[in-house]
């Protein structure tokens, strides 16, 4: 097999793991490869749907939240799923296509 989908636990998500060029790889299998690839892009709104309410979830609680350090680490948390968010919406604008040989 010239490509593996890959669950990536920070994204939530599958990713290409190519063995090969892309442009090495035959067009069958690069339609295939696609196909799959599809399929788990089209996962990606709902992931950054989800993320975003635990984003509002985390703001609400830094709204009312008096403790510094725990500020901070919502702070952060906040920070890290936004940097998240912003990985997928680069996933998800990924179009390969077909190479023509």
């Amino acid at each position: 097999m010239c490509c593996l989908f890959m669950h990536d636990p920070r994204l939530g998500i599958k990713l290409p793991v190519l063995k090969r060029d892309w442009e090495l790889l035959e067009t069958s299998t690069q339609s295939r490869i696609l196909a799959q690839w599809e399929a788990i892009r089209g996962q990606i709104p709902e992931r950054i749907a989800a993320i975003e309410r635990n984003i509002e979830h985390k703001q609400a609680q830094l709204d009312t939240e008096e403790n510094f350090d725990i500020c901070c680490r919502l702070n952060e948390e906040i920070a890290e799923r936004a940097s998240i968010i912003n990985d997928l919406w680069i996933w998800y604008r990924t179009h390969p296509d077909v190479s023509k040989t």
